[in-house]
């Protein structure tokens, strides 16, 4: 199901564009910015949910009001965000090429870019939105770059067909009231404003839509969204009993049934108000006290909420609370794996949605040929990538490598290698091992005694040793 926004534009239900028409033209552009314009509110709203910005510290106040106005906010989308991102991607993925060369050039690429760090960005931006935007672009010198784009300032529009091809990715701005951007698609990119698009496309277009959405499920749900009502209702519960606890803060004095002594105008000689007394003298006089009043105590009903609410935020997150008790101790890898298991299981269906963009971001910018050199297919060269996220929890290495262990003679020396958390490319690490195999060798050669005199000479010079004939 998809509602009209325009003519052949339309928005489906878990907020993906798509558009009808034969060729994207600027009032469809136009129609999408308009609608992702109020789509952009919400996004600010999450954000500032994020940031601590929280909706309790914009209610008005009643100034006539002689009450405690405290406004605690409870950050625990930013602790329930950051705790998520660094298990997700704290550690760096791999993501490699087999060919040696072409790898080596990849990896430098990424390090020129600062990829990973940008992909840690777009991490943090699908939990706090729910998707975000990576686009590529040549830059004035002509390299192949990438930038991250929030959904706030861009978005992708797809075609109608049932596998939703991209058509075109649209990142805007406003200056000055004035609105610019541009369209990326697979003729190139193309820059408009107000007005319409201005100037030529861009005269090196990579073949496809140079950019890619993330998103950690098809319903574009975030972290943040998840657990909105449950933070603003647990702001609300804390700050209420801040409240209660700084207006019953001073006890009140009861002097019931008793005379006071009195001034010219017939007031007591005491500042009923300032010393927070309750007088009443006409109160039975056979039975007149002096007491403190005994404050009411909810704290108790107060607390289980707020442990509830707490509660509720990291089930429906599906994220651990760290500081948890379950955490204290010396607990086992596999137990605290168990803990982990709704993070565990979030996190590996978002590592198959990741790796299917990255596939095909990577595959349409290697395609150019500008990063590892001149490539035909660049659809050929995306399925010779690899990828390997590696999530950041508690290792148990001695476990880790007693299972490692166990494998020997049953899967490959890679496949055992890859079981290690510490090794983090089993082929170089095979390599590695095969280079001390044979430094081992040649010393063993050097000091056997059958060794020759020049053999040792040659060992001794950092020579080759010499060929027999």
């Amino acid at each position: 199901m998809a509602d009209v926004i325009s003519g052949d534009d339309y928005v489906t239900k878990n907020g993906s564009y798509l558009y009808a028409g034969k060729e994207l033209d600027w009032p469809s552009v136009k129609s999408f910015i308009t609608h992702n314009e109020g789509r952009a509110r919400k996004f600010k709203a999450l954000y500032d949910l994020y940031a601590g910005d929280h909706a309790i510290l914009k209610e008005p106040r009643d100034p006539k009001s002689a009450r405690p106005d405290n406004r605690l906010v409870s950050n625990w989308a930013n602790y329930v965000v950051d705790t998520y991102v660094g298990y997700f991607i704290g550690k760096p993925p791999k993501i490699t090429l087999d060919e040696e060369a072409s790898n080596q050039q990849l990896q430098n690429w990424f390090s020129e870019n600062s990829f990973i760090d940008k992909l840690a960005e777009v991490t943090k931006q699908v939990a706090i939105y729910g998707c975000s935007y990576m686009p590529g672009y040549q830059d004035e010198n002509s390299k192949t770059r990438v930038a991250v784009v929030e959904p706030s300032s861009g978005f992708m529009i797809y075609d109608t067909s049932i596998n939703r091809k991209p058509l075109a990715f649209v990142r805007y701005s406003y200056f000055n009231n004035q609105l610019q951007g541009d369209l990326y698609n697979a003729d190139g990119i193309r820059p408009f404003t107000s007005s319409g698009f201005t100037g030529d496309k861009d005269s090196k277009p990579f073949g496809t839509v140079p950019a890619i959405e993330f998103v950690a499920n098809d319903e574009r749900l975030s972290l943040v969204g998840k657990i909105k009502t449950l933070v603003e209702a647990y702001d609300s519960a804390f700050s209420q009993k801040a409240n209660q606890v700084a207006y019953f803060d001073a006890a009140y004095l009861a002097i019931l049934g008793i005379n006071l002594k009195k001034d010219k105008n017939g007031d007591p000689v005491l500042d009923i108000d300032k010393n927070k007394v309750i007088y009443a003298p006409n109160f039975d006089s056979t039975k007149g006290k002096i007491e403190f009043l005994s404050k009411p105590d909810g704290d108790t009903m107060q607390e289980n909420m707020l442990n509830r609410l707490k509660d509720d935020i990291f089930q429906t997150a599906m994220v651990a609370n760290l500081s948890d008790e379950a955490f204290s101790g010396n607990s086992s890898g596999v137990a605290i794996r168990y803990k982990l298991l709704a993070m565990q299981n979030q996190a590996a269906f978002e590592v198959r949605k990741f790796t299917i963009a990255l596939r095909n971001l990577l595959g349409a910018l290697l395609g150019l040929g500008q990063i590892i050199g001149t490539v035909d297919d660049g659809d050929k060269i995306k399925q010779d990538l690899n990828f390997h996220f590696n999530q950041n929890i508690p290792e148990d290495i001695a476990s880790e490598v007693q299972a490692a262990s166990a494998v020997e003679g049953i899967v490959s020396k890679e496949t055992q290698l890859g079981l290690l958390p510490f090794v983090d490319d089993p082929k170089a690490e095979i390599k590695r091992m095969q280079d001390e195999q044979v430094e081992q060798m040649k010393q063993a050669l050097k000091f056997s005694p059958s060794a020759t005199d020049q053999v040792k000479g040659a060992e001794d010079n950092g020579e080759e040793e010499p060929k027999k004939q």
